[in-house]
């Protein structure tokens, strides 16, 4: 019974220590290629920048009047 406690006991021990290892490597690697990735600096640039805005809007507006709408706005041309 003794032996069997034991050997349970080191295969959990054994599992713990190979994932103890395992991020242990990963932790490193990372940490060694966040220190050789290039440095980031942001700087204000020395010259305003310049937006150039040339926008043309043209604007048609078409309409049709049906025959008596035409009539009736030409016998009451002082309304409009």
């Amino acid at each position: 019974m003794r032996y069997t406690t034991i050997q349970l006991t080191d295969r959990v021990n054994n599992a713990i220590r190979r994932k103890m290892r395992s991020l242990t490597a990963t932790g490193l690697i990372s940490g060694v290629i966040l220190g050789l990735a290039g440095c980031v600096q942001v700087a204000a640039p020395d010259k305003p920048i310049v937006i150039n805005l040339n926008i043309n809007i043209k604007q048609e507006v078409v309409y049709r009047l049906d025959g008596d709408a035409k009539d009736l706005i030409n016998e009451e041309a002082d309304i409009f």
